[in-house]
């Protein structure tokens, strides 16, 4: 089959729309017409070149769509089903399968960095050549083809361009809170960075009954919608010291739980400096693989435990129902998320404005 697919053939050039041919669907294959693909800071990462993929690639990350054929062996869904892709499908029974660590499946963590699908190859080609899949889903395309742990499918009373962006942003913040820290009821939380994924960390900490809810960012409009989602405190770090200030607001001891989604030297150092002895820090943001990030030794005692979580403990096909079902029952935010939509056309266009610094999420919306 034909399909159009946006494709990035040279770093740092603008993403080409091209027609692909997809091959059919493997044993374990699930085809998915995508309506909505959400544009995410990795993948301008990847088009900048600050993270190496091989080329050319079809971007997209956030997909939501509708089933249009499944492989032999496929039995989690159907056509017809309404689907999120899920960019960390799993084999169920590798080494870290088998450990509950499917953000860590062999096949997945040997397959996804070299382009290719978990069983090792591509299902995408133009005129012949070889196209590459990123994060085994490619969102930015009218069709993708991924493996059945890849697609979960959802209630149907969710817009496709609210669902998309559970995929990775919501998913990433609120599962932080609730999945890999289990915050409970009338803990402090301190969140660092108030982007799509610090927003959604901060209506995660609102779901779980948080009781101080701190947000710190140096932009002004970013605390004000830190506030929508949840937040009890916002914190420039620009105008005060913004471990002290936390302090201040936790009886001189620091957040219970501090979570990290800013991405930087800076963000890193502050949350081990923010959070209590005895407490609980999350790293979701990331500089590049091989930059280095130092800490003053002193804020590494007492007794703080430390992790970074690329998916906030997810489990897609438990995890991604249940936030539509919240969303639907008015107690997680997704519209207020979505600040602009485009065609496939304009995507150029969506990642320029990202790169501004403009929105939360800009969503493509597909035929």
């Amino acid at each position: 089959m034909h399909f159009k697919a946006a494709v990035l053939n040279r770093v740092g050039e603008p993403l080409t729309i091209d027609t692909l041919e997809m091959a059919d669907p493997g044993p374990g294959d699930v085809l998915v017409r995508l309506r909505a693909s959400g544009l995410c800071h990795t993948d301008l990462e990847v088009m900048q070149g600050s993270l190496a993929y091989p080329l050319p690639i079809v971007l997209g990350h956030e997909g939501a769509g509708i089933v249009e054929a499944v492989g032999r062996d496929v039995k989690a869904v159907k056509p017809g089903d309404h689907v999120i892709c899920s960019w960390n499908p799993h084999c169920g029974h590798c080494f870290y399968c088998e450990r509950q660590l499917p953000i860590l499946c062999e096949p997945f963590t040997q397959n996804q960095p070299r382009g290719l699908l978990l069983d090792g190859t591509t299902r995408m080609t133009r005129n012949g050549e070889r196209v590459h899949h990123y994060s085994v889903t490619s969102t930015h395309a009218e069709f993708t083809m991924v493996p059945e742990s890849g697609a979960v499918r959802i209630p149907e009373g969710i817009g496709f361009d609210l669902a998309c962006i559970i995929g990775c942003g919501v998913m990433t913040g609120i599962g932080a809170v609730v999945r890999k820290a289990k915050v409970e009821a009338g803990a402090s939380v301190a969140v660092i960075g108030c982007g799509p994924v610090g927003l959604n960390a901060i209506q995660g900490a609102r779901l779980v009954d948080a009781g101080r809810i701190i947000a710190i960012d140096l932009d002004a409009g970013r605390r004000d919608r830190a506030l929508e989602f949840g937040a009890t405190d916002v914190i420039d770090a620009k105008a005060v010291d913004a471990a002290e200030a936390v302090k201040v607001l936790t009886n001189g001891r620091g957040a219970d739980y501090v979570f990290e989604c800013a991405g930087n030297r800076a963000a890193f150092r502050l949350s081990v400096e923010a959070v209590r002895p005895g407490g609980h820090v999350v790293w979701l943001g990331k500089v590049n693989v091989n930059e280095e990030v130092g800490f003053r030794w002193g804020s590494l005692m007492g007794e703080k435990e430390i992790v970074r979580s690329s998916y906030g403990g997810a489990e897609p096909r438990r995890d991604f129902p249940w936030i539509v079902e919240e969303h639907l029952a008015g107690r997680v935010k997704l519209a207020e998320l979505v600040t602009n939509r485009i065609a496939l056309d304009d995507i150029n266009a969506g990642f320029a404005a990202m790169t501004r610094g403009e929105g939360i999420r800009t969503v493509v919306m597909l035929p």
